[in-house]
């Protein structure tokens, strides 16, 4: 089928790489295997895919490397596929853009059902939006966020980001000028409470501003840090 959601399955263990593909494959998703990083990366450059599962744990180049070569190029949602006490790497990996993270050992229904959730939430998957009556939209100078359709535009231009940088600023936007605290952040959208990964919510409002710059440096200033405390989202006069 032609509108089957592309997945790629980068692991070097080769059991958990089939047992995905077959969960997966149930599911009716397109399932691709890379055995490693470099396998992986090279494919995910060359190809689109609607969700990447990325083993963070590789000989040689890594989940995490994998996933920040990836960003500089691409917005593809990632699951990043941890063992358990790699707490560490985890917020490695949320640094570099990672928008989830399954704990190893895992079952396939929960891989299944995470795949499924990140793929409503991503703007890539337009198949598996619900249609609404009323429009979701958040109308700015210069910033346009159509949450139906997972969409942001800056002064009339697309802005690609990822799902988890899309959450970000949907969530700052729909409070403006209400300051948010790097915790309340990292609770609300990333649903994630540990103490010493602050920096994850640093590094995502960091290549945001950078997407919307490009597009619009009127936008990207609608972005404020609010010393010591956290970050707003500030609505200009004009």
């Amino acid at each position: 089928m032609e509108n089957e959601p592309k997945i790629l399955v980068v692991d070097d263990e080769e059991r958990i790489r089939r047992l995905i593909r077959m969960y997966l494959e149930r599911e009716n998703f397109s399932v691709e295997e890379a055995e490693d990083g470099e396998e992986g990366l090279a494919l995910a450059l060359e190809q689109d895919y609607d969700v990447i599962l990325l083993d963070i744990m590789m000989p040689g180049k890594d989940g995490v490397e994998v996933c920040r070569e990836l960003r500089e190029k691409k917005a593809t949602p990632v699951i990043m596929l941890t063992a358990k006490g790699e707490e560490a790497n985890r917020v490695q990996g949320f640094e570099v853009g990672t928008d989830d993270y399954i704990v190893k050992p895992f079952s396939p229904r929960e891989v299944v059902l995470r795949v499924k959730a990140l793929l409503r939430r991503s703007s890539s998957t337009k198949f598996l939006q619900t249609e609404t009556t009323t429009k979701n939209v958040l109308v700015f100078p210069h910033l346009t966020i159509d949450n139906d359709a997972h969409r942001v535009t800056a002064d009339d231009e697309d802005v690609n980001l990822t799902p988890k940088e899309y959450e970000l600023l949907h969530f700052l936007a729909k409070a403006p000028d209400k300051v948010f605290e790097r915790e309340q952040l990292l609770k609300e959208v990333w649903q994630y409470e540990f103490f010493g990964d602050l920096r994850t919510v640093d590094t995502h409002v960091k290549r945001l501003r950078e997407k919307l710059s490009k597009v619009s440096t009127d936008a990207a200033k609608m972005i404020v840090t609010v010393w010591g405390v956290g970050y707003k989202f500030e609505v200009s006069g004009d």
